[in-house]
């Protein structure tokens, strides 16, 4: 989902970025001594000269009206800061380690939503989809980290690399690994590259509060537990007792499996013709919904909790203090198939511009077809300074299990008002600077500033979710 995330400062992430910064000392100690000790006695350019390390930054914001978490409507505001630290040591004239050590905090007023009923007032306890509740899933932290082994051949022909992952939030814990091959012909003017990677994912399930409780407390749910004493009101704002989500059952495996095998072929065709052709084959197996993600049945009576003078104006931002009870959370198989093929062409216009273009086909087996086009033009401005305006298209068939907000039926077997599985098309417009010095002399400590890449992207989708990312990136050299 992407879309989908300001960041509070906690002795968490305090710790964490301890661990960064004892990671850097650590492998700029290990760069020195491998550098040292692997003095070659014939000349030989290694793949990197130096360890590297980038400081990577991005800012994310999106707000939307059809939040998943609410089952198709309501808020997706949602904010998210972003750190990496990422350092290339080069252990001899061929072999290169690279760590990458990554936080993230967002806040989210959809995923707040799984409990909305944390506000509470003389009048009695509500929520509303169109605001953000003040429960502790308004906000979470994740940590990641991955490494990866490359090494070279000494003719330079032949590459192979291995690479493990961990990321860790308050509900999800994923473990990845996997590795490359890539072999070069005709004096480096051909190129083809195999990957295969595998990401062992287990979900610690958190339902929306009112089908937690039922799973408790089953009927007399009213009675017992976080809504004992709280009213119940049907359609017409009546005090009713028959709200019964029977459709729900907690999930029986909570783990979550991906492979993914990728072949890709590159051909310089001109001087100023590249061309590449990829084409993936991923495979997803256990829990592949999201858990907390209500849905709503057309068939089955409402029954909300709040304030009665809301209920006409549900579905509106009008809508200050009630919300609609889930008669179940999202379900879908436990299987997906999917491929992805493209290419990619580059065309050198002249010295100072370059065109990069992109295609991807896309097809599962839910149902979804899809189309992604882009254009980026790198400008050279001078010798130190280029400037790239971006643009990006993206469109797709909605999967055969969505549908929006109160249209399922309850005999279907698989449901989803996740509007990442809709119908829709998007637009992303950008426009990138970066700043070059290959002799580094602007310094920081032992670190050479080598780089600096600032972009701006806004995207736009059809069904009104609208996002803004800022990144910024520095690349050191450490000397």
């Amino acid at each position: 989902m992407v879309e989908k995330q300001v960041v509070v400062v906690d002795v968490i992430n305090l710790a964490k970025m301890k661990k960064v910064l004892i990671t850097v000392v650590v492998l700029m100690n290990l760069t020195a001594f491998a550098q040292e000790k692997n003095t070659p006695t014939a000349f030989k350019k290694r793949v990197l000269e130096n360890a590297e390390v980038d400081f990577l930054l991005s800012y994310y914001n999106q707000d939307g009206t059809h939040s998943p978490v609410s089952g198709g409507i309501g808020s997706e505001k949602l904010t998210d800061i972003a750190s990496n630290i990422v350092v290339a040591v080069p252990l001899n004239e061929d072999d290169v380690l690279t760590i990458d050590v990554g936080v993230s905090s967002y806040t989210s007023a959809s995923s707040s939503n799984i409990n909305p009923f944390d506000n509470a007032t003389s009048n009695g306890v509500y929520g509303t989809p169109w605001q953000s509740s003040s429960g502790a899933s308004k906000s979470d932290q994740l940590a990641s980290v991955s490494a990866n082994y490359s090494h070279s051949s000494d003719n330079r022909n032949t590459l192979w690399n291995a690479d493990v992952s961990f990321s860790n939030e308050f509900d999800y814990t994923s473990i990845g690994f996997g590795g490359g091959f890539t072999k070069l012909f005709n004096e480096k003017n051909t190129e083809i590259s195999l990957k295969a990677n595998a990401y062992l994912d287990q979900w610690r399930p958190i339902y929306p509060i009112e089908l937690r409780e039922y799973s408790m407390y089953g009927a007399n749910f009213q009675n017992n537990g976080l809504f004992s004493g709280v009213p119940v009101l049907d359609q017409n704002g009546n005090q009713s007792t028959d709200y019964s989500p029977s459709a729900f059952t907690p999930y029986t495996s909570s783990n979550r499996n991906s492979y993914s095998a990728s072949i890709s072929f590159s051909q310089i065709l001109t001087k100023k013709i590249q061309m590449s052709v990829f084409m993936d084959i991923l495979k997803q197996e256990g829990l592949l919904g999201t858990p907390y993600q209500r849905v709503y049945f057309a068939d089955k009576a409402n029954f909300y909790i709040g304030q009665s003078q809301y209920i006409p104006v549900y579905n509106s931002e009008a809508n200050k203090g009630v919300y609609h009870l889930a008669d179940d959370k999202e379900r879908l198989p436990n299987s997906r198939f999917k491929v992805p093929i493209g290419a990619r062409i580059n065309f050198y216009i002249n010295e100072y511009m370059v065109a990069k273009t992109y295609y991807r086909f896309y097809k599962d087996d839910w149902g979804i077809q899809a189309h992604t086009a882009s254009i980026e033009l790198p400008i050279k401005i001078n010798s130190k300074f280029t400037a790239y305006p971006i643009y990006r298209y993206y469109t797709q068939t909605a999967s055969q299990y969505f549908a929006p907000y109160e249209q399922h039926i309850s005999t279907e077997q698989y449901y989803t008002s996740d509007y990442d599985l809709s119908k829709f098309n998007s637009n992303q417009y950008g426009l990138g600077f970066t700043y070059t010095d290959i002799f580094t002399k602007a310094k920081v400590f032992i670190l050479g500033l080598k780089s600096i890449d600032f972009r701006l992207n806004h995207y736009q989708r059809s069904d009104g979710l609208s996002a803004n990312i800022a990144s910024f990136g520095f690349k050191f050299e450490v000397q």
